[in-house]
Formats: structure tokens, C-alpha cells, sequence
């Protein structure tokens, strides 16, 4: 079974921690349990996958600041809310801070597999992003300071000859660094280049006059 399967269920409740063990195990998912919230904060530290099923009113750290001291820690593992209590205005907060979504106890089964496999998907599509990001950024990390001072000005829009201008160079120097550039980050156009700046989000970093 593969890791991006595994559900982890955050529940003081020895009963209902069973229940959705035995539901999620039932349909094929992995399945981790924790009966507090500093459990899943341990687990945390070496690195989580999957997604979390996470009682809104835990004994000790509530299932928002486990939220919230997960964001902090760097780990974004979809979280799918559960609770008894109907709490709307906790409800919200989750849902603004990226909860993949808040279900009412007790669960339906349909809602609940609905719940966590979209909450999966959606967790692999941004684990993918993160990963191309990552890639992309490496790249980016080997060129020199002129060949990254050249590609964001080419991405700006100016031309060779404007850049050699401005950087007080001859325009053969800023082909050479501009192809650089190219190879480097693997791209095969100027359009190339402008999406790699957009996905880093590093256009606004570019040089003004």
C-alpha cells in the first residue's frame, strides 16, 4: 500500500478512534492512530504523508492549534476536522487556514471516504507542486549572479541591447550569459524563462530602473 494512502486519526475517543479504524482499514487506507494531539506532533517531527482526521476538541493542544503548530513546523498535510460540537466559527477558521474539510460526528461513511480521498488528491497534487518548485529552484541555484541578473531582465521584457546598457556590458556578453541562462534552466524560449520566474515567483524580484 503505498505511503500517500495513509490516514492518521486524532481522536480521545477510544471508541470512535476504533470505528474509523475499522471503516478506513475496511476500504484499503493505511491507518495510524493517536488518542492526543502531542502523539501526532511527535510523528510529525519525522515527516508525515497522507492526511490527518483530526478530533476538533482534543484534551491538551485543541485540533486547531494542532493545526496551527503543524503549519509552523512546515508540514501541510490535508486535514479533514472532525467534531461533535458543530462549532461554526472554529469551522471557519479551519477551512481559512487550508483544512481539506470539517465533517460532523458522527461521520456518514460515503461523506468520510468522499472526505479523505479528496483530501489525498489534493495533497499529492501540492506534494507534486512542492517537488517541481523545489526542482525548478535548484536550477535556478546554479547559475551565476550575471546569468540571473540577465534572465530577469529578460523576463522584464527588455532587449539584449537594453540589457547590455544597463549592466554596462557589450550585447555579445549578455547573449553569451542569456544562452547560459537557457541551458542552465532548461528552457527552449523566452517564454521559457518568463514561466519559471512566474511559478518561483521571483519577477518581482527583477531590477528596476
Amino acid at each position: 500500500m503505498s505511503l500517500d494512502a495513509m490516514v492518521h486519526v486524532v481522536d480521545d475517543d477510544v471508541s470512535m478512534r476504533t470505528s474509523l479504524a475499522r471503516l478506513l482499514g475496511g476500504a484499503g487506507y493505511v491507518v495510524t492512530l493517536y488518542a492526543a494531539a502531542e502523539e501526532l506532533l511527535d510523528a510529525a517531527s519525522a515527516g508525515l504523508s497522507g492526511c490527518i482526521l483530526l478530533d476538533l476538541r482534543l484534551p491538551g493542544a485543541s485540533g486547531l492549534e494542532v493545526q496551527d503548530r503543524l503549519a509552523q513546523r512546515g508540514c501541510f498535510v490535508p486535514i479533514v476536522f472532525l467534531t461533535a460540537h458543530g462549532d461554526v466559527t472554529a469551522s471557519v477558521r479551519a477551512m481559512k487556514r487550508g483544512a481539506a474539510d470539517f465533517l460532523q460526528k458522527p461521520v456518514v461513511a460515503d461523506e468520510l471516504f468522499a472526505a479523505v480521498a479528496s483530501a489525498l488528491a489534493s495533497g499529492a497534487a501540492a506534494q507534486r507542486q512542492r517537488r517541481e518548485l523545489s526542482d525548478l529552484q535548484a536550477l535556478v541555484d546554479t547559475l551565476s549572479d550575471r546569468e540571473r541578473e540577465v534572465w530577469l531582465r529578460v523576463v522584464r521584457g527588455q532587449l539584449n541591447k537594453q540589457i547590455a546598457y544597463d549592466l554596462g556590458i557589450v550585447e555579445r556578453t549578455v547573449k553569451l550569459h542569456r544562452a547560459g541562462a537557457m541551458e542552465k534552466l532548461r528552457a527552449q524560449s523566452t517564454a521559457d524563462l518568463v514561466r519559471i520566474a512566474e511559478r518561483l515567483g521571483v519577477i518581482a524580484d527583477t531590477p528596476h530602473d
